[in-house]
C-alpha cells in the first residue's frame, strides 16, 4: 500500500471538489467548530500542536456525516512581538517573515489531511482584515470605553515593549521569560472593568470546563467589603481603604497604597521630587518574591481610635484591588506582618481562639468578645451610621492596557490636534496601514518606532490643520477578539460581517484550544463580544457556547553526563536504558513538554513521511483522551501502522464463500466496536475508538476475514473521520457508490444480539443467543459451579465470559 500516493490523491481531490466548503445559505442545521487559530512562528508545528487539530477534524467530519452544515475554518493570529524581534535581529520585515511562516503552517496543516474550509482563510495582519479591527476599535471608542492616561505599566527592556499584566508572570515576560519592571507611561486603555459583573454572571450559562470558569472568576475577583475613610493630616480629602474584613479595624497599624494610586502625588507632596523618585524606584524595582515598603510622608487618622498611622507604599498592593489602598493588619496577614517587621511597626492581635476552639475578637473596643462574623456586621453598621464608609463591591479585574510601543500591530486609528484633543479617524480612511520603516527598534525612551516616520505621523486636514497620528499599535490580542465572527463572512468588503451570516451561524458550537488562554484571549473575546452585543452588531451574548481544552503532548528529553542536551533522533534504547547513538554514553532521561531548546520536538512531517498520514492521525488519538496530557512514544506507533495495513488487507482479499457462523460473530463484534466508537464522541476520548477498531480487526482476522460487505461498508464509514485517506481509497476500490464522506453516520445499536460463549476455567459450557447480565448467566451454571469459589470473571471480546474458580 502506497500511503503517500493515497494521501496526495485524496487531498487533491478534496481540494479540487471543494468537499469541505461551508454554505451560508444551507437548509441543513449548522455546526460551527473552531480551533484557536495559531500564531505562525518560524518554528512550525510539532505533534503537540497537531493533537487538537486532528481531534477537531474528526469531530467536524463526523458532524458532516450526521447531516450538519459544518463551518470549520482556519487562519492566522499573525501580528505580534516574535516577528518584530526577528526583524530586529535579521532585517527581514515582519510582513515577509509572517507570510513565509503562514505558508509553512498551511502546508503542514494540509499535510495532515484536515478538512478546513480554506476559502475562508484569514490573517489578522492583512489590511482587508485589520481594517475591520480598526473599525471595531472606533466603535469601542465611540462608547466611551477607550481612554488615555499615564499609569505604571510592565516594561520589558529585552523586548523593548510594554506588556499587559496578563503577559507578565512573577515579574517576567510570558514570552521569553525576561525580567520586567514597572514604569510610568501614557497608555491607551480599555474599560473592561465596566463589564466585570456581566463577564462574571454569564459564565454560568457556558458549557466550559469548570477549571476555566474558576480561573476567570478569580481573575475578575469580585469581593464584597467595606470602603472605610481614613482622613489624611493636612489634606482635605480622605483616603478610601477597601477591606473584606472590617472587623479587624482595631488591628490596623498603617495604611498601604499601590505605587499607581491616583492620589500618590498629593500623599508624597512633603517629599522632594528626588526623594519621591528614589522611594518609588525602590518599590518598583523590587522582586515579586520580596515585600518592600516606603513611607509617603503622609499620616492617616484611624477612623475609630483617632490614632495617627503612617501611609506606606508597597509592591504587593494592587491598583486593581479596591482603589489601590488597604489596611495593614500584621497580626492576621503574612504580607502585612513581613512589611511591618521590615519597617519596625507595632502589631496588635485582634482575633484569638478560646478554649472551645471558637474565634473571638480581642483588643477591639465594643467588638471584643464577638465572633468575627457578628463583629463584621456590627462594625459595618457602625461605619455606615457614622458616615465613616460604606459597603461596596469591588473587582480584582483592572482596565486593559491596549497600546504597544512597537511596529508590528494594528495602527490605532486616532489623531491628536495641536491642543491635544483626540480626533478619531473617519471610516473612509480605514484601513490605516503600516508604513515601511528603516528600524523596528523603539526609541530610546521606549516610544514606538513609528514615531520616526514623520510623513506618516503628520496628517493635514482639508482646512490645512495638522493632526498628529497616534503611533502606538494594538496588542496581538486585538485581532483574535473577533476573528470567529469574520470567519462567518470573510470576503465581505463593506462590513466586518453581515447580519445574515451571523443569524445563520450564531455562536461557535465547539471551541477547541489550550487552557493557557483562560484570562487573556477568552476573557478579551468575551468582553469585545458583549460590547458588540450592546451596540447591536451581534444578537447573541456569548461567542463560544462550548469550550474544550485539549491536553498537552509531552516527550522525553535526553541529557549527557556533562549536561549537554542530546537530540532525540541521536538516541536509542538498550537493555540498560537510553544511550547516545554516536558515543554509546548512557543518558539521563527527563519527561517534559516539547521544546526546541530541549531538542525533543517531533514534527508531523517526520512521522507522516515514515508511517503515513492516517497512521499518524490514529496514533495522535490513540496515545490518550483528547482532553488529557499524553506522552509521545515512537515505540508504540507501530500498533497504529499495523492497524492501517490490516484494514487495507481485508479489502484486498477476494470475497469467497462466507461462513455464516463466523459472519455472525464478526457482525456482532462490529456492533460492539461501533457503539464504543460512537460513545467516544461524547467526551472526545478517541483513544477508546482506536482501541475498538484494533479489537474488531482482531476478531475479523481470527474468523478468517469472514466479514460481510455490509459490515465492510460500515467499518469504512465509521473509520473515515479518523483515517480519511485510506477509507476514501478503499471505498472506491470496493466499487461503492459515491464517496465515503457522503454517507450517513450509522445509528447507535444499543440492542446487540450476539452469541455469548460461557466457559469455566477455559472449558466450554454453553452458548446464549441473547445478551444477558452476568448474574442471569451465572445462575444457569450453578450446578457446574457448585462448591467452587469464583476468583475472577474474564470477558472474552466479542464472544462471552470465562469464569475462573479455585479448582
Amino acid at each position: 500500500m502506497d500511503q503517500k500516493y493515497i494521501k496526495e490523491k485524496w487531498q487533491k481531490y478534496w481540494e479540487d471538489s471543494s468537499a469541505f466548503v461551508a454554505n451560508n445559505n444551507s437548509q441543513k442545521p449548522k455546526y460551527y467548530i473552531l480551533d484557536m487559530f495559531p500564531y505562525p512562528s518560524g518554528n512550525g508545528l510539532h505533534v503537540g500542536h497537531a493533537v487538537g487539530y486532528i481531534g477537531s477534524d474528526i469531530i467536524a467530519r463526523k458532524k458532516r456525516m450526521s447531516g450538519f452544515n459544518v463551518l470549520h475554518p482556519m487562519g492566522w493570529d499573525a501580528f505580534g512581538l516574535p516577528a518584530e524581534q526577528f526583524a530586529i535581529k535579521t532585517g527581514i520585515s515582519p510582513q515577509e517573515s509572517t507570510k513565509t511562516n503562514c505558508d509553512n503552517f498551511r502546508r503542514q496543516l494540509k499535510n495532515m489531511g484536515l478538512s478546513y474550509d480554506w476559502r475562508r482563510e484569514i490573517s489578522t495582519c492583512e489590511e482587508s482584515y485589520y481594517k475591520w479591527t480598526q473599525f471595531l476599535f472606533l466603535k469601542l471608542y465611540d462608547r466611551g470605553l477607550i481612554y488615555e492616561s499615564e499609569q505604571y505599566v510592565w516594561w520589558c527592556e529585552e523586548l523593548k515593549t510594554v506588556l499587559a499584566n496578563e503577559e507578565v508572570i512573577d515579574g517576567k515576560s510570558e514570552r521569553g521569560d525576561y525580567p520586567c519592571i514597572r514604569k510610568p507611561l501614557k497608555q491607551w486603555t480599555i474599560k473592561i472593568t465596566k463589564y466585570a459583573e456581566r463577564l462574571l454572571e454569564d459564565l454560568n450559562d457556558l458549557d466550559w470546563p469548570e477549571s476555566i470558569k474558576k480561573m476567570q472568576r478569580e481573575w475578575i475577583g469580585k469581593s464584597t467589603g467595606t470602603d472605610i475613610k481614613f482622613d489624611i493630616v493636612g489634606v482635605d480629602n480622605s483616603l478610601k481603604v477597601f477591606t473584606t474584613k472590617p472587623e479587624t479595624i482595631y488591628g490596623v497599624n498603617a495604611v498601604i497604597i499601590s505605587p499607581e494610586h491616583p492620589n500618590l502625588s498629593d500623599l508624597m507632596i512633603s517629599l522632594s521630587r528626588e526623594e519621591q523618585i528614589s522611594r518609588l524606584n525602590k518599590v518598583n524595582s523590587a522582586s515579586v518574591e520580596s515585600i518592600v515598603g516606603v513611607h509617603t510622608g503622609s499620616v492617616a487618622i484611624h477612623p475609630m481610635t483617632k490614632e495617627k498611622l503612617p501611609v506606606l507604599i508597597s509592591n504587593y498592593v494592587l491598583s486593581s484591588y479596591g482603589q489601590g489602598a488597604v489596611m495593614c493588619v500584621p497580626a492576621h496577614d503574612d504580607r502585612d506582618r513581613r512589611l511591618s517587621q521590615s519597617m519596625g511597626l507595632p502589631s496588635t492581635k485582634v482575633i484569638e481562639t478560646d478554649d472551645q476552639g471558637e474565634e473571638l475578637l480581642v483588643n477591639s473596643s465594643f467588638l471584643t468578645g464577638l465572633t468575627p462574623l457578628i463583629a463584621r456586621n456590627s462594625v459595618t453598621k457602625f461605619i455606615e451610621e457614622n458616615e465613616l464608609g460604606e459597603v461596596n463591591t469591588r473587582y480584582r479585574l483592572h482596565d486593559w492596557i491596549f497600546s504597544r510601543q512597537r511596529y508590528w500591530g494594528e495602527p490605532i486609528p486616532l489623531y491628536k490636534d495641536k491642543s491635544g484633543k483626540i480626533i478619531p479617524a473617519s471610516l473612509n480612511e480605514l484601513p490605516i496601514t503600516l508604513p515601511k520603516v528603516e528600524s523596528y527598534l523603539p526609541t530610546k525612551d521606549g516610544k514606538s518606532p513609528l514615531l520616526r516616520e514623520t510623513e506618516w505621523v503628520i496628517k493635514k486636514t482639508e482646512n490645512g490643520e495638522k493632526l498628529t497620528r497616534v503611533t502606538d499599535t494594538m496588542p496581538s490580542w486585538a485581532g483574535s477578539c473577533w476573528y470567529y465572527l469574520r470567519f462567518m463572512d470573510p470576503k465581505n468588503d463593506v462590513e466586518p460581517f453581515s447580519e445574515a451570516a451571523l443569524e445563520y451561524w450564531k455562536e461557535v458550537d465547539l471551541y477547541i484550544g489550550g487552557a493557557a488562554h483562560a484570562t487573556m484571549h477568552l476573557l478579551y473575546a468575551r468582553f469585545w463580544h458583549k460590547v458588540l452585543y450592546d451596540i447591536g452588531l451581534v444578537s447573541f451574548k456569548e461567542p463560544f457556547r462550548k469550550l474544550f481544552n485539549q491536553g498537552l503532548v509531552t516527550a522525553d528529553a535526553f541529557q549527557s553526563e556533562t549536561g549537554r542536551i542530546i537530540p532525540v533522533d541521536e538516541t536509542e534504547v538498550t537493555v540498560d536504558g537510553y544511550v547516545s547513538k554516536k558515543t554509546g554514553e548512557k543518558l539521563e532521561v527527563f519527561h517534559t513538554k516539547m521544546s526546541k531548546s530541549l531538542l525533543n520536538v517531533v514534527t508531523p512531517e517526520t512521522v507522516i513521511n515514515k508511517y503515513g498520514v492516517d497512521t499518524f492521525r490514529l496514533y495522535m488519538m490513540f496515545i490518550g483522551p483528547l482532553g488529557k496530557s499524553k506522552k509521545w512514544q515512537y515505540n508504540s506507533i507501530k500498533g497504529c501502522e499495523r492497524l492501517v495495513n490490516r484494514i487495507y488487507s481485508i479489502y484486498s482479499i477476494p470475497s469467497n464463500k462466507l461462513d455464516s457462523g463466523k459472519v455472525e460473530l464478526i457482525d456482532n463484534a462490529w456492533k460492539i466496536a461501533f457503539n464504543r466508537v460512537d460513545r467516544s464522541f461524547k467526551n472526545f476520548n478517541f483513544n477508546t475508538a482506536v482501541a475498538a477498531f484494533m479489537e474488531f480487526i482482531n476478531v475479523v482476522e481470527k474468523n478468517e476475514n469472514n466479514i460481510s460487505p455490509s459490515t465492510q461498508r460500515k467499518l469504512l464509514i465509521t473509520l473515515y473521520p479518523f483515517a480519511p485517506h485510506i477509507c476514501c481509497e478503499l471505498w472506491t476500490l470496493s466499487r461503492n457508490l459515491g464517496h465515503v464522506y457522503e454517507q450517513k453516520w450509522p445509528q447507535n445499536s444499543s440492542q446487540i444480539i450476539k452469541r455469548i460463549k460461557l466457559m469455566i476455567n477455559g472449558k466450554f459450557i454453553s452458548f446464549h443467543q441473547k445478551e444477558e447480565d452476568e448474574e442471569t448467566m451465572l445462575s444457569e451454571l450453578r450446578e457446574s459451579l457448585e462448591g467452587k469459589k469464583i476468583k475472577r470473571i474474564i470477558h472474552i471480546y466479542g464472544g462471552g465470559i470465562n469464569v475462573l474458580t479455585d479448582e
